[in-house]
């Protein structure tokens, strides 16, 4: 049965950067347990620029992650106020 693990752009540039400094394909693929033709796609997209794309869009999923959070903070310190008004309305009505 295969694996399935998600690497990060910044290891993909790693590895593609050390396969272009000279290090074999067999090395690697020993040294970071993936095949060798995963690193043959990271280098095309290494060269192409397609990395350097990657890792915007994980900078920008993390800022998109951190408002996110932001606003669930935001909506139960609101559920919360809301809550106590309808308990203060039932106990003065």
């Amino acid at each position: 049965m295969t694996r399935h693990r998600s690497h990060s752009a910044v290891f993909k540039r790693q590895v593609a950067a050390e396969s272009i400094a000279g290090e074999t394909l067999h090395v690697l693929s020993k040294r970071h347990d993936i095949s060798r033709q995963l690193i043959r796609i990271w280098v095309g997209k290494f060269e192409a620029g397609a990395l350097d794309d990657d890792m915007q869009a994980a900078d920008l999923v993390q800022e998109y992650e951190a408002k996110i959070a932001a606003l669930e903070v935001t909506a139960q310190v609101f559920q919360r106020g809301q809550a106590m008004r309808r308990s203060s309305i039932k106990r003065s009505g």
